[in-house]
């Protein structure tokens, strides 16, 4: 099924709407949706009771759907039909969910903000929630898609991650590898060393890779293993995707496999909690 068919993007009125409404504008130039629709939510509780007579005689709701609309006419360029909504509700993520039930939404799209300038609208609450995929930003996120990782613990829960890959790749000829991280069982390390179980530990890897691909006959994907070392797998991820220079990260939102100790759905909590430099798609 094709997971770009309508897309959802997440404003807030701060500078990152900007990159959001370009990079939807891109993705929607190479898929071609149905419709992209641009949802602010606005929180007038948290104003309403300081600000009260300033915005009595202030349409609030209309200002800022002719702002946005100015935005989105300015920086979506792509000749694909969208619609900006305005809501007011104390809830951002059972907004979002609504809007996405109601409109069966694909894709959502969401800024991933330093730490610095705040967290967005995206939240753990939020990845849990939402029945579609999930794409988060970074600001400095180019609008070009030519590498791709999708990673894997080799479960059967992480075949749609290479799903939503193969879906990229023929809209946009990007090069897809497979990525695992594995760790040194840190039990058995009293006892054995470290250091003579990893090559061991790599050759069972790319056993189990070969399998994994053959049985969900994900063709020949190009695979690459990365040893965890002392960092988490979500740290690793990030770190690795950032210097390989990859445009797109791809992780399932559950998944689990006994000998890596990875579980995706904590790695993807954990990744969301980062500022990332690179997309992340989270692939429900």
């Amino acid at each position: 099924m094709d997971k770009t068919r309508k897309i959802l993007v997440a404003l807030d009125l701060t500078e990152m709407d900007d990159h959001l409404i370009r990079y939807a504008s891109f993705l929607a130039e190479k898929f071609a949706p149905e419709k992209v629709y641009f949802v602010h939510n606005i929180k007038k509780y948290e104003i309403s009771d300081l600000f009260k007579d300033q915005l009595k005689d202030l349409n609030l709701e209309q200002l800022i759907s002719e702002e946005l609309d100015d935005k989105v006419s300015e920086l979506f360029t792509a000749d694909v039909p969208s619609q900006v909504l305005i809501s007011e509700d104390p809830y951002t993520e059972s907004l979002m969910n609504y809007i996405v039930q109601k409109y069966s939404i694909n894709l959502v799209i969401v800024g991933n903000k330093s730490k610095t300038k705040g967290t967005g609208v995206i939240s753990d609450k939020l990845i849990r929630l939402l029945k579609c995929d999930i794409l988060s930003i970074p600001e400095q996120a180019q609008t070009k898609l030519d590498q791709i990782w999708g990673g894997t613990d080799f479960s059967k829960e992480t075949v749609r991650v290479f799903e939503r890959a193969e879906l990229l790749r023929k809209k946009t000829s990007a090069h897809v590898t497979a990525v695992h991280i594995y760790s040194v069982p840190v039990q058995f390390t009293p006892y054995l060393d470290k250091e003579e179980m990893v090559p061991k530990i790599e050759k069972h890897t790319r056993e189990k890779f070969d399998k994994f691909l053959k049985r969900y006959r994900l063709g020949n994907l190009d695979t690459k293993i990365i040893r965890g070392r002392d960092s988490s797998v979500a740290e690793r991820l990030a770190l690795e995707s950032e210097k390989a220079g990859v445009d797109l990260l791809i992780v399932g939102d559950i998944g689990g496999n006994v000998f890596s100790s990875l579980l995706v759905g904590s790695v993807t909590d954990e990744l969301f909690d980062r500022t990332l430099k690179t997309p992340l798609w989270v692939a429900k």
